[in-house]
């Protein structure tokens, strides 16, 4: 039986029809990676196949008695379709992740009796001291075939960065001569290809097997809707997703945004769910089941819900708010109509987009003085992250991502007990850096053209990702005209308003002091006792809310200037105070100090003061000057940095009474928990912590 009617067999066992052909493409990829043990990397669109080329190859391989297929998978609900199907196919597949940590010693025994096929591992898995020490080895020595799935990943020019991929790299290296390794992805231009190539292993692209199809979906419908704000855009989904076929998804950028929308349109009698990476991992897997056996409307969901979902029959796909590229847009855009004639594809873009693009940029992208920090900290002897971060000024998530680059860079090692400095030299490369930075803004502002453009959408999409094939659709709202719905019902644009203007978040009080405090000067550890404790607080709304959240970004954003709070604001934090259920209500109200917002802060606390009819106390003044510390940072630092600052002298507290202390925002909760415990020094009762917005 030769290759090719044999590869064609298990292709139609895998997808269970016995009249399936191989796409364009599908077996020269199988070929060059089962008889001429290529590197091979698979550039086509969600749907054509991909996951056929593997596991075809995966079971021609084994039948040869190869080991068994490393699959390296960036997302757990990639994994579980990829589990899934490959088991319809009779291929044995596992998976390690941090979700079945209760099924890794079944898998480990599993692999040394050779009854595993493939193996599902994260990029991050790759580095995890136990798995990378006492498991890899072995299976790298064994293995039959290493397929990198969603490769754009590698690159530091794709639109998901994850440091990790970049190991791959090394992983290759490891492996015996002749182990074929694929790479595969559906969002790749030619820079991102030249990047792939290069982790492949080989300095020349010649040597590297690139079959690259057309990206075009005949059965994408692509349109752009710009609205003025987030209620207009709210009222019109809610108006019309009845309207948009089947079963889809809702896109959103932040997950208070899915959160809310999704509320949102269950008022308005849908059935539709968040899924976020908030959401819990068994909840997940459920909501991925609904959709797929269409018992949901929409599930709201951030990139969390992405790479891989494999739902054939996905109707429509909507996004509220844009991606910060046309190769991200086009990589979610392509869950829908897979396997339908029709799937409607819409874009309702948001005037918050750009900042919420530039939050995310910056927070993946190391500096000089943080990697130098970091550097300076370590040592030969292995320290938990939680011990770094009371030695640099980083949160505990900017702290993993920077030792990752790091890791990946040669400079720290990932050990069991935490990290330690390989002691090799290490440069910041500036200018990788800079160039990773005008890429992104490049990208940004391409998706800012895509929404402008009078063009054909999907040629636009594919002349981003370098399609040679790229060609008007003929189906676009620019190519046949707008195909949905322009107009947002009155009614349904007043009760959406109703529902965003929902007010009052809580502000929950810090209960233990950060690890490492007192190695930073602050003579604290373990719990706060019950007299240190503030009370529960409240905020009128988070920055990343839909409601609230819009116009409180651009009253505190950085640059704005300093102004007594508007009246409407002023109003709805009445309206937060009336809905407090507290246990006292206060007797007083206390301003907290601004270094950039003395007038809004006292504003806001004198005009809380008058429509409650409460004393005001005064503003707490620093002591010895303000606090020198910037937003951000861990707990640790941001406690130093305002620790035994505030002073309640001057201030007329009536005795042993409850306080509400007023700030502008909360971020850490450092800088009101100890100007609150100040104000129970001073002999407040109780502190009740109030602000006009709570960061996240």
């Amino acid at each position: 039986m030769t290759t090719a009617t044999d590869a064609l067999l298990r292709l139609r066992a895998l997808v269970g029809r016995p009249e399936a052909e191989f796409h364009d493409g599908q077996y020269e990829a199988i070929s060059a990676l089962v008889d001429d043990h290529r590197r091979t990397l698979v550039v086509q669109r969600t749907g054509w196949g991909k996951s056929a080329v593997y596991f075809v190859a995966t079971m021609l391989l084994r039948a040869r008695g190869a080991g068994p297929t490393i699959l390296v998978s960036p997302l757990l609900a990639l994994m579980r379709d990829q589990v899934a199907a490959a088991e319809r196919a009779g291929v044995r597949a596992v998976t390690i992740n941090s979700a079945n940590r209760h099924e890794w010693d079944d898998v480990a025994a599993r692999l040394r009796d050779d009854t595993v096929d493939v193996l599902l591992v994260s990029p991050e898995r790759l580095n995890n001291p136990e798995f990378r020490d006492t498991q890899l080895p072995a299976l790298v020595e064994r293995c039959g075939l290493l397929v990198v799935d969603e490769a754009h990943c590698i690159s530091d020019w794709g639109h998901d960065f994850r440091p990790d991929y970049r190991r791959l790299r090394d992983l290759i290296a490891l492996l015996p001569d002749g182990i074929p390794v694929l790479a595969t992805t559906a969002t790749a231009n030619e820079r991102v290809v030249a990047d792939v190539v290069e982790q492949l292993g080989t300095a020349r692209e010649s040597e590297v097997l690139t079959i690259r199809g057309p990206l075009a979906r005949r059965s994408l419908r692509l349109g752009v809707l710009p609205l003025p704000d987030a209620t207009e855009r709210l009222a019109w989904l809610a108006g019309h997703l009845a309207d948009l076929p089947g079963s889809g998804i809702v896109y959103t950028l932040t997950v208070s945004a899915a959160e809310d929308t999704a509320r949102v349109l269950r008022r308005a009698g849908h059935e539709a769910h968040a899924y976020t990476g908030q959401t819990d991992t068994a909840e997940r897997e459920e909501l991925e089941g609904r959709l797929k056996r269409n018992e949901v409307k929409a599930l709201v969901a951030t990139s969390a819900l992405g790479m891989g979902f494999d739902k054939p029959d996905l109707g429509f796909v909507v996004h509220l708010g844009a991606p910060s590229s046309p190769v991200a847009y086009y990589q979610q855009v392509g869950r829908a109509g897979r396997a339908t004639d029709n799937a409607d594809v819409l874009l309702l873009p948001g005037p918050e987009d750009r900042a919420i693009w530039q939050y995310f940029a910056t927070a993946s992208m190391p500096s000089r003085e943080k990697a130098a920090a970091v550097l300076d900290a370590l040592s030969a002897e292995p320290q938990s992250t939680r011990v770094l971060e009371s030695k640099v000024d980083l949160r505990a998530s900017t702290l993993e991502l920077l030792l990752k680059v790091l890791d990946v860079d040669g400079a720290v090692r990932r050990v069991s007990g935490g990290w330690v400095a390989t002691g090799a030299p290490w440069e910041y490369d500036e200018e990788r850096y800079e160039r990773i930075a005008a890429a992104r803004e490049a990208e940004q502002r391409s998706m800012l053209q895509y929404e402008a453009t009078s063009a054909c959408r999907m040629e636009f999409l594919q002349r981003a990702l370098d399609d040679p094939a790229a060609g008007p659709c003929g189906r676009c709202d620019n190519c046949a005209g707008v195909w949905f719905p322009a107009d947002v019902d009155a009614d349904a644009a007043g009760q959406v308003g109703t529902l965003l203007d929902k007010v009052g978040v809580e502000i929950e009080p810090r209960k233990l002091w950060p690890t490492g405090a007192d190695r930073l000067g602050v003579p604290v550890k373990g719990k706060l006792r019950p007299e240190q404790l503030l009370q529960p607080g409240r905020a009128l709304a988070r920055l990343t809310d839909l409601g609230w959240g819009g116009r409180l970004r651009d009253l505190l954003a950085d640059d704005a200037p300093d102004q007594p709070v508007p009246q409407p604001l002023l109003d709805a934090c009445v309206r937060v105070l009336a809905d407090w259920d507290w246990d006292a209500r206060p007797a007083a109200i206390a301003a907290m100090p601004s270094r950039r917002r003395p007038q809004f802060v006292e504003s806001l606390a004198r005009g809380l003061a008058t429509v409650g009819r409460l004393p005001f106390a005064g503003t707490l003044t620093w002591r010895g000057g303000p606090p020198s510390g910037a937003p951000g940072g861990n707990s640790a630092f941001r406690l130093a940095a305002v620790w035994d600052h505030f002073s309640a002298d001057g201030l007329q507290l009536p005795p042993g009474a409850p306080v509400l202390l007023v700030d502008d925002l909360v971020d850490s909760r450092w800088t009101i928990t100890v100007a609150g415990q100040e104000l129970l020094r001073a002999g407040a009762s109780a502190v009740l912590p109030f602000a006009a917005a709570l960061r996240s």
